[in-house]
């Protein structure tokens, strides 16, 4: 992580001062990204990073946790067999260099036949520490049984290999094995039910998916939000935010609401956004008289803005899903943030009884706020700016403002090792996202050749050319994708099928992509996967139950602004 923010800052330094800039810099950053997914993959693999879908295990009594384990860990040695096994058959098979680094091509596959292997290796010691050895035995039997079976043979039928490997995803997902094994796993029998390519193919498909230098700015974001709270900026933003606002009805809910805004423009990361806030505020509104539930259901809500307001991880998947614009998405993303923020400041109005948090702040005190806070604004203008003027890329505007947020954090005589430990922390979230968008990349591919990404399009259109219908049937079938998908993966699968299918109908692709971002968004509030509602709930310990009961009010605000979105879209 360390290497590429000064690659990648050293390339803008030498572009503005030297006019010049290093032959490979961005194949080799590139590289480099690809080596820190196969790392911090197995490192991912215990914890929220893993991403699993664990509601049913909870539901269900105690003495199916064993089986539970046993399941998931096949799922993710199958994943891990898959990965080894399909780079080193890459490995085998591909020939060439690199036309600007003259390094072999087989290095970047060689990444993940080490990261499969530490995959394995992690899975096996975590097992062997907890005292599970014969649950990892009957895992490594059964994924290594159906693994070498897939190998030998084949099955003919008249269904898509692609529903077959939604089944498999669904079945990993359902005994909450991590979300991008349950892909993998997925990817690894579509040959067995006669998928068009073979498993070293599918492996090549992820990795290339990976491959792409836009996917840089995502680590680089994470880390800035992440320096953030180490150098103290976080605090005083939430300073400035509560002498604006702290003064009126349930000022210090709309305190959170204006800082998550606030903070927006510097993180892009709606889960850094729910877990500073939940750890920030959510003692202060227990304190101030607001019910638990109620004051992590109002941290939940606002943290929805991150990926919205730019800069936007979301929108950067977005835009590498589609290739619309990233600049006009984050600008779009400005408009929809105000307004989503708007109507959670009514409902939250209409529904906290707690009076004001603290006097109204003079305008001395304002001004002396909104100074301090400065530096924070600063990061949102590089960022947005520099991308929607051309200055610089939309990574190399993330490592700026990574770069200024290490700087404050130097400036504010932050401990190194809390500095390490935001680099840590933000290479291990970065690798479990990289890996997320790899492990996508096959299941689109066999959507699309099977022909689904097609019959989704003619569902679609079967409304009329009306953007009206067209634009109700796509938020329909965002509504439901999004309770069962992670939003990432639900961007990376579904965006390259519905933005072409909006745009066909007459619709704008950007204010559509706004729109498309909005809807998923929101379900990180929804059960059954909410990941907001769950972290927010491990932070605070209350129940994700009493949580999303809570949330409804908020959740009713926030599909209020995407009825409005939808219908400025129609009408300008």
């Amino acid at each position: 992580m360390a290497v590429l923010l000064v690659l990648v800052l050293a390339n803008v330094a030498a572009r503005y001062l030297f006019r010049t800039g290093f032959l490979g810099q961005e194949e080799l950053a590139i590289w480099l990204h690809l080596a820190l997914i196969a790392l911090a993959m197995p490192l991912a693999y215990r914890g929220p990073l893993s991403m699993r879908f664990d509601v049913l295990r909870r539901w269900l009594p105690a003495s199916f946790a064993t089986t539970f384990d046993i399941a998931a860990d096949a799922v993710s040695v199958t994943a891990a067999f898959g990965l080894f096994n399909g780079a080193l058959s890459s490995i085998s098979a591909i020939g060439g260099v690199s036309p600007t680094l003259g390094l072999p091509e087989w290095i970047r596959f060689a990444f993940f036949v080490t990261g499969g292997l530490l995959l394995l290796v992690m899975l096996c010691c975590d097992r062997v520490l907890t005292g599970q050895i014969r649950g990892l035995f009957v895992s490594l039997v059964i994924a290594g049984l159906l693994y070498g079976s897939s190998k030998i043979a084949t099955i003919d039928s008249d269904w898509p290999p692609s529903l077959f490997m939604a089944l498999i995803a669904g079945f990993g997902l359902l005994v909450s094995a991590p979300l991008a094994h349950a892909f993998l796993a997925a990817a690894c029998f579509a040959p067995f039910f006669g998928g068009a390519l073979p498993e070293p193919a599918l492996v090549s498909s992820a990795i290339n998916g990976m491959s792409r230098f836009l996917l840089l700015s995502i680590p680089f974001f994470l880390l800035a939000g992440a320096l953030l709270t180490v150098s103290g900026t976080a605090e005083r933003l939430v300073t400035f935010a509560a002498s604006l606002v702290g003064h009126r009805k349930g000022g210090l809910a709309q305190t959170v609401l204006l800082t998550s805004v606030i903070f927006s423009g510097a993180s892009g990361s709606s889960v850094a956004n729910a877990a500073f806030g939940a750890s920030t505020f959510q003692p202060q509104l227990v304190r101030n008289g607001y019910p638990p539930a109620q004051a992590g259901a109002i941290i939940a809500a606002s943290s929805v803005l991150d990926n919205v307001i730019p800069p936007s991880i979301a929108f950067l998947l977005l835009a590498a899903a589609t290739n619309l614009s990233v600049g006009s998405l984050l600008t779009g993303g400005f408009f929809a943030g105000g307004l989503m923020a708007l109507c959670l400041a009514i409902a939250i109005s209409l529904s906290v009884k707690a009076g004001p948090s603290m006097q109204k702040a003079s305008s001395r005190q304002r001004w002396s706020a909104a100074r301090s806070a400065i530096p924070a604004f600063g990061l949102g203008i590089i960022v947005v700016a520099g991308i929607r003027f051309g200055i610089v890329t939309p990574t190399e505007a993330a490592a700026l403002a990574a770069g200024l947020t290490l700087l404050l954090s130097f400036a504010a005589r932050a401990e190194g090792s809390s500095i390490w430990s935001c680099f840590r922390q933000s290479a291990l979230e970065a690798g479990a996202i990289g890996l997320l968008i790899g492990s996508a990349a096959p299941f689109a591919f066999l959507l699309a050749v099977d022909g689904v990404a097609a019959s989704l399009t003619e569902i679609v259109h079967s409304f009329g050319s009306s953007p009206v219908l067209v634009l109700l049937m796509a938020n329909l079938v965002l509504l439901v994708a999004g309770l069962v998908l992670d939003i990432g993966a639900a961007i990376l699968l579904l965006g390259p099928i519905l933005v072409p299918a909006a745009a066909a109908a007459g619709l704008d692709p950007i204010h559509f992509g706004v729109i498309l971002v909005v809807n998923l968004m929101i379900h990180g509030l929804t059960p059954p996967l909410g990941m907001l509602i769950y972290v927010v709930s491990g932070v605070t310990s209350v129940p994700a139950s009493q949580l999303f009961r809570a949330v409804l009010p908020y959740l009713a605000a926030l599909f209020v602004s995407l009825f409005l979105l939808c219908l400025g879209t129609l009408i300008f």
